[in-house]
């Protein structure tokens, strides 16, 4: 039975992408075949200072358990994000800043990149932070956040980014955990017109921490706040002071290259630690096939740098790929509702990824915002941290694409550091609301538990009886649970204070391998469960955005959380439109 509904991918854009499905299925056999060869010839993407003769190191035997990658292998992670792209492109442009305000905006080159970061690292190191050190950065959408992260990666130090909208509690609970000495934070941030106290809230989170010797303040707004004599620093007078030239720290490949916080199944933050060259390497590798990246191109990410999402696609990935990345510090909806689209053009944004959140508060905007601006620009679409209902979807791929872009619809966690199920351009049919394929080598099977025993799904992805392809697409169901047995270079490890609760939680009732705790469908082309509410909540006149998760007891529940259009907020793109739902009352699914 075939489906009217499916988008084939164009000849023309096959011909010239990066990979077409010839191409992904002789990767996905050479990885699945000769995993070590595969994997080898595809880490010479990144510049090494040794290059690895010990590609896999992997076992899931509770007595024997390791996961190692390119564990010989020696390289530095700005070194691949900066000076690596020197020689040819010093002049051009690395970062395009977006302020909260239109009339903000910043270029910075590869060159100003490099002295700007080397400056920095040197003031770290004046200061005492050493390899392995954890640095806590707290700093909205600016050109700096990405300094203080690679400034962190060129000396050896393990950088902690925390979302500049989190409170001064959960800014102490991940200093806290991660035992971090140092911070980087800046006077203000702006978001939505309105000013955001990142000062205020460290020094009320270093009330309740002890530890920190330092905190680095950028003035960043020029507000007057206070300094605490003997432990802040202006970052621009030690700047100004610094050497523009720091040696990068040769690191590892297995050692740490950041921190970062997500909350999980349990609600507690937890840590999670990505080490430097499996992670480099998935961030680069999934940049370029995924959104089919070409030199020159402008890549805008609009998540944050405080998620997963704005380290490796807005940061790690696109730089060490060369591309022009654009970081926008504003929200979707301010100064006007047509913001994004303007972006687009200013910028000349080729490729724009977004979260369906927003997606859908500004589709109940109607059409005219967008087409007030041109968007000729774009090439690809792209979304990311949450399924898209087939609506928002339509919406996206017609009114915003004017029905000539492609969509890659992405998922993946905060623990696999980069996307897993993804279409590629010039490889992947497109339906809406199915995240289709795995990419190529992420090996992803999906397992039915009975008990306290896994079972791994005759057909782990199912094929689709028309197009003789697999597709699937992950949920947040509560039958099923999605796994990867680690057959890509990357490692997800866990921050001290929370090792014994993760390991107790992955080595319990489960197969070998990565649990994801997500559904997949074994369906033709895999729609999730979740959707169906989603989809009909989001059709109702008022509200902008709805939730669907799972409910926190027996049966098959679901808690249906359709936001009020009075109550939405000003949020960034992963949180625009969001309210906070009271009286939830779970929905039985059928």
């Amino acid at each position: 039975m075939s489906d009217p509904e499916i988008y084939p991918v164009p000849a023309e854009l096959a011909a010239r992408a990066h990979m077409d499905r010839a191409g992904y299925e002789a990767a996905r056999m050479q990885a699945r075949e000769t995993p070590e060869a595969f994997w080898a010839e595809q880490a010479e993407r990144l510049d090494w200072m040794t290059f690895p003769t010990k590609i896999k190191n992997v076992s899931f035997k509770k007595e024997d358990f390791r996961i190692r990658w390119f564990e010989d292998g020696v390289l530095n992670a700005s070194v691949n994000c900066i000076d690596r792209h020197l020689p040819a492109r010093k002049d051009e442009v690395a970062i395009l800043w977006e302020g909260d305000e239109p009339t903000d905006s910043e270029a910075v080159t590869f060159g100003q990149l490099h002295d700007r970061v080397c400056r920095l690292a040197n003031v770290l190191k004046a200061n005492g932070v050493q390899k392995g050190d954890r640095v806590t950065i707290y700093l909205p959408m600016i050109p700096e956040a990405a300094y203080a992260m690679l400034a962190c990666a060129r000396i050896g130090a393990v950088h902690s980014v925390i979302f500049g909208g989190f409170s001064p509690d959960s800014i102490a609970g991940r200093i806290e955990d991660c035992q971090s000495t140092f911070v980087i934070t800046a006077d203000e941030g702006c978001r939505g017109g309105k000013k955001v106290p990142l000062k205020a809230n460290v020094d009320k989170a270093l009330e309740k921490v002890g530890g920190v010797k330092t905190v680095v303040v950028l003035r960043h707004t020029g507000a007057d706040v206070p300094f605490v004599e003997g432990r802040d620093l202006d970052w621009g007078v030690e700047a100004d002071k610094a050497s523009p030239d720091c040696a990068p720290e040769p690191m590892n490949a297995e050692d740490p290259l950041f921190i970062l916080y997500t909350s999980g199944s349990t609600g507690k933050p937890k840590g999670v630690l990505h080490t430097t060259g499996g992670y480099l390497f998935w961030a680069s590798y999934t940049h370029e096939l995924v959104f089919d990246y070409r030199p020159g191109e402008v890549f805008w990410c609009t998540a944050d740098v405080g998620w997963v999402t704005g380290h490796t696609y807005v940061v790690y990935g696109a730089l060490a790929n060369a591309a022009t990345t654009l970081m926008f510090e504003g929200v979707p909806n301010y100064p006007t509702v047509s913001r994004f689209w303007e972006v687009v053009d200013k910028h000349q944004v080729n490729i724009f990824y977004t979260a369906p959140t927003a997606l859908r508060a500004l589709m109940r905007e109607g059409d005219a915002p967008v087409k007030a601006a041109s968007r000729k620009s774009l090439r690809l679409l792209g979304t990311v941290g949450e399924p898209i209902n087939p609506e928002a979807w339509r919406w996206y791929h017609e009114v915003v694409g004017e029905s000539r872009l492609p969509i890659v619809d992405t998922w993946w966690q905060t623990e696999t550091g980069g996307a897993l199920i993804s279409p590629l351009p010039g490889a992947t049919d497109l339906k809406p609301g199915s995240a289709t394929l795995p990419c190529p080598a992420s090996n992803l099977k999906s397992w039915t538990r009975k008990g306290a025993f896994w079972t791994a799904r005759p057909r782990a992805i199912c094929a689709s009886p028309t197009a003789g392809r697999a597709r699937c697409a992950p949920s947040t169901a509560t039958t099923n649970a999605s796994s990867t047995p680690i057959s890509r270079p990357i490692r997800a490890g866990i921050s001290l204070a929370t090792a014994a609760a993760a390991t107790r939680t992955a080595t319990t009732g489960s197969p070998a391998g990565s649990m994801t705790s997500s559904t997949s469908r074994a369906t033709a082309w895999g729609r999730p469960r979740s959707r169906a509410p989603w989809s009909c909540t989001t059709s109702w006149p008022r509200p902008p955005w709805s939730a669907s998760p799972r409910h926190q007891g027996p049966g098959h529940l679901r808690l249906c959380h359709p936001g009020a259009r009075r109550r939405r907020h000003r949020g960034s793109a992963q949180g625009a439109g969001r309210s906070r739902p009271q009286g939830d009352r779970p929905h039985r699914r059928p």
